[in-house]
């Protein structure tokens, strides 16, 4: 049974996540905290952690940055705050989804479910296959999921990773951002496309000598990205 931490402070919410997600079959433990959620996602093992922004003693922000440091697991952050800061931010301290509040229950099941199945999906898969992608000094190390620039290790959250694994694997073609978000997400962009602006930036960030004159992955002006083999 899937194990999933939800860090929240608003009880009624919390209880409602918790009640939908045990109908569909997971294992729920719910924090009203922030320093005390922290404490569990940082020493327990979770498939996925539902994480609310604003909480009292340590806000969402921190949580994400310090979970981020040692674990990959999948992170979907919630928020009343619609301001594209909050959710750009969220995004860049390695949240692999945002949603705002109010939303459908059942919405937050289905992304719960393609969140895990897709990231099971991908570690399986680089567990299996153990072949190294190498282009003019980036090494991609499918099976420790591992990057290198110049022999240099850089650290990639989960979804930075999966995303330049996936343009890697398919250089010199053309994605759309909405392409990307829903074979990376599993889901229809539903607005959030500038989840990918944003992780394409984090990436630039860390594999690339100018970010803003990058070799890797080409922006594509009105239609997407390409990575240049």
């Amino acid at each position: 049974m899937k194990k999933i931490l939800i860090i929240e402070d608003d009880i009624s919410i919390a209880e409602l996540e918790r009640d939908y997600l045990e109908i569909n079959g997971y294992l729920v433990e719910v924090e009203n905290s922030g320093d005390q959620g922290l404490i569990k996602a940082k020493n327990q093992q979770y498939d996925l952690i539902i994480l609310d922004l604003m909480l009292p003693k340590v806000d969402g922000f921190e949580i994400c940055k310090q979970i981020r440091r040692n674990k990959n697991v999948p992170i979907i952050m919630v928020s009343a705050k619609k301001e594209d800061i909050d959710k750009i931010r969220g995004l860049g301290l390695g949240a692999d989804d945002y949603m705002t509040k109010p939303f459908s229950p059942s919405e937050l099941v289905a992304r719960v479910k393609a969140h895990i199945t897709r990231y099971e999906r991908l570690t399986k898969k680089t567990n299996e296959d153990n072949n190294e992608i190498q282009i003019r000094g980036l090494s991609i190390d499918k099976a420790s999921r591992r990057v290198f620039v110049n022999a240099k290790e850089v650290i990639l959250t989960t979804k930075e990773f999966d995303l330049l694994l996936f343009l890697a694997s398919n250089p010199n073609i053309v994605f759309k951002k909405e392409e990307l978000f829903e074979k990376l997400w599993g889901l229809e962009s539903h607005g959030d496309i500038s989840t990918i602006t944003v992780h394409i930036r984090k990436i630039r960030e860390k594999i690339e000598i100018d970010p803003s004159n990058p070799q890797y992955i080409e922006t594509i002006w009105g239609v997407g990205y390409r990575f240049e083999l």
